[in-house]
């Protein structure tokens, strides 16, 4: 089954560092066997270091400039038109280093694993068609 939409079809996840748009999952397209989203990381913000279990995660920065770790390697910087690709089971952190939004298409393969992020305490959900408000953390 072939579905289409826009993201304003889909809501937004909202935390402390940045926003998830999912436009193609597994729980939204029957059949899905991946999951693919817009992330944008705000200004001087990044996401905690994290694992992905069971899922390969690929990212491509749209826009922006940031630093990524992967593994216990150093930290690098990554910039518009970048491709990471980040092996399952691996630790990586993304961290917007200036003061414009970085913007990332991210796949993930399986997919399905997100809708843990709803769960974590920062996370909220904005209805589709609602625009997030930007909030500076200190």
């Amino acid at each position: 089954m072939t579905t289409f939409r826009r993201p304003d079809d889909n809501p937004t996840r909202v935390f402390d560092w940045g926003t998830i748009k999912w436009l193609v999952t597994p729980h939204l397209d029957e059949g899905a066997g991946l999951t693919t989203g817009e992330v944008i990381v705000y200004p001087a913000q990044g996401h905690a270091p994290h694992v992905h279990p069971n899922e390969e995660e690929v990212i491509y920065v749209i826009s922006g400039e940031g630093e990524q770790t992967i593994g216990d390697g150093p930290a690098f910087p990554i910039r518009e038109g970048d491709a990471v690709y980040i092996p399952a089971n691996t630790l990586h952190s993304t961290y917007n280093t200036t003061w414009r939004p970085l913007r990332l298409v991210v796949v993930y393969t399986p997919g399905g694993a997100e809708t843990g992020l709803d769960g974590l305490p920062d996370a909220r959900i904005i209805e589709p068609g609602v625009a997030p408000a930007w909030s500076q953390v200190r």
